[in-house]
């Protein structure tokens, strides 16, 4: 092992195991996301210093929208790894869609989900959907931060090759040192885009224009995750496209397009609306 690489620290993904019943940090990450990131959510409608007049949501309409958000991200994130990184294995063996125990979801894929219920959710309950989509957005990295700490647990998704100090020698990524683009990623989309979202939505009070929390969870996401690619290695059986663009960057390379293009619509709408008053 290189003198400056870092031991992996053996944490075993199974936290507690009773006979054929295991649970694991990767289910817990999911349920403490979810649970958190509920409560900043129902906070956030609570704080009336930060909506004036904008028409927002109920706690109690947060707390009825916690399963469908649950079922929007597990549903989401399997099916997109499905159809976005393996969709000829399953293709061949459709009984194994169903193993979410055996690993296997994606971000991009949890993404549309969520959009999908909010868009339901939102039109069953007369809300507005951009301050739910919003709403969303900000608690959003609370999950991905919990989420990337358990890849890190598991040693999956590991990064490139280095010799930097930081490197970690991960258990099945052979005898080489790599970055730990989990934990990068932990950082860029889970607690840096956090701090932002935090700053817009409390400091510059942007719920008060629907739309533009949204767009930026986007550009915000695409942009840390697309300079998380060029660190970590790509899915095995998808390797790089065109020889140097991996699955991850053209998944999230749009996002930053479509989010600028809400965030301008979004800032010239609510501007319009404003001025019509």
């Amino acid at each position: 092992m290189p003198l400056l690489a870092i031991p992996f620290p053996m944490i075993d993904p199974v936290l507690i195991e009773f006979g054929p019943l295991a649970i694991r940090w990767y289910a817990l990450a999911y349920i403490a996301g979810i649970l958190l990131a509920w409560r900043y959510m129902v906070v956030t409608v609570r704080n009336t210093n930060l909506w004036s007049k904008t028409a927002h949501p109920t706690g109690t309409d947060i707390d009825d929208f916690v399963m469908w958000a649950t079922l929007g991200i597990v549903l989401g994130g399997r099916l997109g790894y499905v159809l976005f990184y393996n969709l000829p294995y399953y293709l061949a063996n459709p009984t194994e869609i169903l193993a979410v125990w055996q690993g296997g979801m994606a971000f991009h894929g949890g993404l549309l989900g969520m959009i999908v219920v909010l868009f339901i959710y939102s039109r069953a309950r007369g809300l507005s959907g951009w301050t739910m989509f919003d709403l969303a957005a900000i608690a959003a990295p609370i999950g991905l931060f919990f989420g990337r700490i358990a890849n890190f647990i598991n040693s999956e998704l590991w990064g490139r090759v280095t010799d930097v100090p930081w490197a970690v020698v991960f258990p099945n990524g052979g005898p080489e040192p790599r970055h730990p683009s989990q934990l990068y990623e932990a950082a860029l989309e889970g607690a840096l885009l956090f701090l932002v979202l935090r700053l817009l939505s409390h400091r510059f009070k942007l719920l008060q224009k629907p739309g533009v929390l949204a767009g930026s969870f986007a550009i915000g996401y695409g942009l840390a995750r697309t300079f998380v690619e060029f660190y970590r290695v790509p899915d095995a059986h998808i390797g790089y496209l065109s020889g140097f663009f991996t699955m991850g960057m053209l998944l999230s390379l749009p996002m930053v397009l479509i989010g600028i293009v809400i965030v301008v619509w979004a800032l010239k709408r609510n501007t319009e609306n404003k001025e019509a008053k």
